[in-house]
């Protein structure tokens, strides 16, 4: 069970990660985020040297998750043997929980963050090229390997995986612009087809076993 204090701040850093989203950073005051946690003043610089220092904490926090959320999906198909079958199963894994995606984190915090020069000078937008490259890394070896099971050439590989980064980013736009959760799932659904018809080609060795066979018969 945590201590009060750690609820306190998990607390101010959901009331901060709502009001930031909504109001972007500049606009957020941290009386508006005590307002919201039911907290005060002392509670907060207990925890907070600033409202900076809250910013990282709750981008720190956001990468973190996101990152974890990345890891659930590799381990979720883990044991797919097939390379490029794991590619597309990768991204079924979040086309199939897209309400719990967008229920866990609603819209994205990045863009919130990127946003503001004070936050991009002071460092706190380096967590976020850290998420980045963490999923390119991941999904460009997913790709990498299933090429190489298919012998195909997918060309940049690492921008293959940035795109599918971006998919997600977009999702979040198109949810927060138009109002509907449901653009998540379909923009999975669109991404999953385009890689599955890129990744179509038989596995290596296969049509050479064929052509053996076909030989010998």
């Amino acid at each position: 069970m945590p201590k009060d204090g750690t609820i306190n701040r998990e607390r101010i850093l959901d009331a901060a990660q709502h009001l930031v989203i909504e109001n972007g950073f500049a606009a957020t005051s941290v009386d508006q985020v005590l307002r919201a946690a039911g907290t005060s003043k002392g509670a907060f610089f207990h925890h907070f040297g600033s409202k900076v220092d809250l910013a990282r904490a709750l981008t720190e926090r956001y990468v973190t998750a996101d990152i974890g959320q990345l890891q659930a999906a590799l381990d979720a198909t883990a044991r797919v043997s097939d390379p490029a079958d794991r590619v597309v199963a990768f991204v079924r894994h979040f086309e199939d929980s897209a309400e719990e995606v967008m229920s866990a984190q609603s819209n994205c915090l990045y863009v919130a963050v990127l946003t503001e020069q004070q936050l991009v000078s002071n460092g706190t937008a380096d967590l976020i090229r850290h998420a980045i490259e963490v999923w390119r890394t991941a999904i460009a070896e997913l790709l990498s390997a299933a090429a190489t099971s298919r012998d195909l050439d997918l060309g940049d590989v690492e921008a293959l995986a940035d795109h599918v980064f971006v998919t997600f980013e977009g999702a979040f736009l198109l949810c927060r612009s138009t109002g509907s959760p449901e653009h998540m799932r379909a923009q999975l659904r669109v991404l999953r087809r385009l890689l599955t018809a890129a990744l179509s080609a038989e596995p290596v060795g296969r049509e050479a076993s064929e052509s053996a066979g076909r030989e010998v018969g």
